[in-house]
Formats: structure tokens, C-alpha cells, sequence
């Protein structure tokens, strides 16, 4: 006698019946990328279907989400004005909070998460005060900065403070700024364990965030490390975290695992832009089944573990889910 698991596979519906992972809308957060004018929407040639928006097409965007189910943004800006300490991302008139308060009031029912990190207000496309004696971030100064950040973001209407700076200790300065300013009830979704990655190479064209010199290298996680990436994200646990991350996603779904063993917090993943601009690359070439291919990759995510999807491929998915 030998186990026939076959038995389950050979009618589509017992298939569902025993199917351990599943893709639902609600797992999907969808970046935008908000751009100060009017009547903008400038296309992304690395990105095709990615644009930077004005305010007025970023609600457009957003009714387009709601009619497909999506409930859940992340929004990054792509302010005009950036200089070496990134003041702007402190002002409570820059590009994200003009598009926070525009989409709080028009669609209130979105959850608008914001990525905290300040490579797209620097004049170095760097993610935080430079230190020149040692050619890389000032640390501690930056927490100072990030902590504000993330109280004038709150305070503007934002649902969700995600940092992407990979500072040590942002997690809990964060979490201390958001409690002593009222904001209590806002979580924060670390972008817990991020690599120093090539794969973020087409996201810097449409956030315009390049460094203008050097890599951040000496500050995101070495792509080589498996023990420190778990380190990383159990120690924002330990701060305060409520959500974690690893970003990117394709490569690292080994990390995945690894950090859904060692946690109960829920985990994101961020399929990046570079995975994006494969994948496209691939469907105009014909290379590939893209949707059967699209929708194995993102299972695959759901099977490493991850609960949350941060992908440019949402509503393309949501479209295939209905």
C-alpha cells in the first residue's frame, strides 16, 4: 500500500477544497507616488502602468482602488524643492500631506499608509542627515528627524506610519514621538529587514531618490546575511513594531520564512520595482503566461509566510481575483 495523494487533485473543485494558500484583495497595498502641480501624470518607461501623480489624479487613482476592492494605499512623494537635511518632508503643506488631507476627505475610507524616509527630500537622494566624517547617515540625528516626520504625517490624517530608512532604534523614537503627540492608535509597519538591493533600481526613477553619490550600503541589510536579516526585524518587534517587512520579496522568500518562524506579528512583503519591471518586461515580449505566472509568484509569497502584499501589481490582481 502507498499513499495516493493525487486522490485530491483531480477535479478543480476538490483541488480549492484542499488548497492550503490563497490571494484576497484585502492582502494588497497599492503605492502611489504623489508629484506637486495639477492635471500631472507622468509615465514611468522602467515601470509600465506606473505613473507620478498630482493630487487630482492621485483621487482619481483612489476611486479606480474602491471600485476594484482595494481599501489600502502606501504614498510616497516627489516633492520639487530637496536640500541636505530634507526640511520639506517636515512641513505639514509638502506633497503628502496636501494628498492626505485630499484623499481623507474625498475617500475616507482608504487606509493611507506613508512611507517615512526622507531619500526623496534630500538634495543627496539619501535616507537621512549626512555625517561627512564617515561618508554615510548620521544615525541618531536622523531618528530625531523621522520621529517628527512621522507626527506631522499622523497629523494630517495618515493611517499608517511605515519607515523605511533602516535607522537602528527608529522603530521605538518613532513610536515614542506618535505616543507623546496623541497618536497612540496609529501602528507602525516597519520596513523591518531591507536589503541593499539592485532590485530598486526602476522605484528611483519614479521617486526620483537616487543617491547622488555612494550606495546605502552602509546602512541597508547585506543581502548576504540570513541570521542579522532576522535580527533585524525581531529587534523592531522589540521596539514596537505591529508590522513587519522584508523587502524585497522575490529573492528573499528564505527570509520570509525565517522571520514568520520566529514571530506572531504580521509580516509584509514588498514586491519591488525591479521584480515589477521583469515581469512586464516579460509579458511584452511575449516570454511567458503572465497571468499564471503573476498570480504563482504572489502565492508563493502567501506561502513563505507573508500576510501583506505591497505590490504595483494590485490591481491587476484584483481584476483577476473577481
Amino acid at each position: 500500500m502507498f499513499r495516493r495523494l493525487k486522490r485530491t487533485r483531480l477535479k478543480p473543485q476538490m483541488r480549492a477544497l484542499v488548497r492550503e494558500n490563497h490571494l484576497h484583495k484585502e492582502d494588497f497595498i497599492y503605492p502611489l507616488f504623489v508629484v506637486e502641480g495639477e492635471s500631472i501624470k507622468n509615465s514611468i518607461p522602467s515601470m509600465p502602468g506606473v505613473f507620478q501623480l498630482s493630487v487630482d489624479n492621485v483621487l482619481k487613482e483612489c476611486e479606480e482602488l474602491l471600485n476594484l476592492g482595494i481599501y489600502h494605499i502606501i504614498l510616497f512623494g516627489v516633492p520639487t524643492h530637496k536640500d541636505s537635511c530634507g526640511s520639506g518632508a517636515l512641513s505639514d503643506r509638502n506633497i503628502v500631506a496636501q494628498a492626505i488631507k485630499a484623499i481623507k476627505k474625498h475617500f475616507p475610507q482608504m487606509i493611507v499608509t506613508l512611507d517615512l524616509c526622507f531619500c526623496e527630500y534630500t538634495d543627496h537622494g539619501h535616507c537621512g542627515i549626512l555625517d561627512e566624517k564617515i561618508q554615510s547617515v548620521d544615525n541618531d540625528a536622523t531618528l530625531e528627524i523621522l520621529g517628527q516626520q512621522a507626527v506631522v504625517l499622523a497629523s494630517c490624517g495618515g493611517d499608517m506610519i511605515a519607515p523605511s530608512a533602516m535607522m537602528d532604534g527608529m522603530v521605538s523614537v518613532i513610536r515614542s514621538y506618535l505616543d507623546k503627540a496623541g497618536f497612540t492608535h496609529i501602528p507602525i509597519m516597519s520596513y523591518s529587514t531591507k536589503f541593499a538591493s539592485a532590485y530598486y533600481g526602476p522605484f528611483r526613477d519614479v521617486a526620483n531618490s537616487a543617491p547622488s553619490f555612494g550606495d546605502r550600503n552602509s546602512y541597508q541589510e547585506d543581502s548576504a546575511n540570513r541570521r542579522e536579516a532576522i535580527l533585524e526585524s525581531l529587534t523592531d518587534e522589540a521596539e514596537g513594531a505591529d508590522i513587519l517587512m522584508v523587502k524585497p520579496a522575490l529573492a528573499y522568500l528564505d527570509i520570509v520564512r525565517d522571520i514568520r518562524e520566529h514571530t506572531l506579528l504580521p509580516l509584509a512583503v514588498y514586491n519591488v520595482s525591479g521584480e515589477y519591471a521583469m515581469f512586464k518586461c516579460a509579458q511584452q515580449a511575449g516570454f511567458i503566461d503572465y497571468e499564471r505566472v503573476l498570480l504563482e509568484t504572489l502565492t508563493g509569497f502567501k506561502r513563505a509566510g507573508a500576510d501583506i502584499i505591497i505590490s504595483y501589481h494590485a490591481k491587476e490582481v484584483a481584476k483577476l481575483l473577481q
